[in-house]
């Protein structure tokens, strides 16, 4: 497992349906090491921090393995790594084989895997088509978020280390499933809640579930 290509950018204005939105999700591949911090690399930021970035959102990881399906999906695109805004482009690490929780080296740096990327207006706005958001979710190749357990510097190329599994009960993929293909999962929706690494909104919108399906 390994680092293919590092990514950042900083918020930009563009214009979209009418409107001007600032989006932080144009990032481009950067040479030699950068600084992972606690919220964001450094020259990376997010822009709408109510629905991006913070400790359990530092860094976005997305499979290189998964550009192969886009490429069929939008053959006259051109898709370089950072396409879909993610910060680290790996190879080896898929959404099913990570769980909550599970630690990793890169470099210098450790992270801990936390949630999945769920799609908002923004990819349409990097694509330029809308439905990018509707097939992005179908595909369940969301990538996933890690949060920063120790700072330091990564590069592309670096290897991605797995140092630490604390509760191998929910992976990446199953977030993913119980959001948006199996919300009637009892089980797995009470095995999830239990997980301490998931974030709390989590843990609510699945509290949540369960509530509504006990009525």
């Amino acid at each position: 497992m390994k680092i293919l290509s590092v990514n950042v950018g900083l918020p930009r204005e563009v214009a979209w349906q009418g409107k001007v939105v600032t989006t932080g999700i144009f990032k481009e591949p950067v040479k030699g090491p950068v600084t992972l911090r606690r919220l964001n690399l450094d020259g990376d930021r997010q822009a709408d921090l109510t629905v991006h970035g913070g400790v359990s959102k530092a860094v976005y990881a997305y499979p290189s393995e998964h550009y192969n399906f886009w490429r069929a999906e939008f053959p006259a695109m051109d898709l370089p790594w950072g396409m879909f805004g993610e910060n680290l482009t790996t190879e080896g690490l898929r959404e099913e084989a990570i769980y909550i929780g599970d630690r990793f080296r890169i470099g210098e740096a450790e992270v801990m895997a936390t949630e999945p990327r769920m799609p908002c207006y923004k990819l349409g706005i990097k694509f330029g088509r809308a439905d990018v958001i509707k097939r992005f979710l179908a595909s369940r190749r969301s990538g996933f978020y890690f949060a920063v357990a120790r700072e330091g510097t990564v590069s592309a190329g670096d290897a991605l280390e797995l140092i630490g599994q604390e509760q191998q009960d929910i992976s990446i993929a199953d977030i993913t499933r119980l959001y948006a293909f199996e919300k009637d999962d009892m089980k797995s929706l009470r095995r999830a809640i239990e997980v301490e690494a998931l974030p709390e909104n989590w843990k609510g919108y699945f509290r949540h579930q369960l509530e509504k399906q006990a009525d």
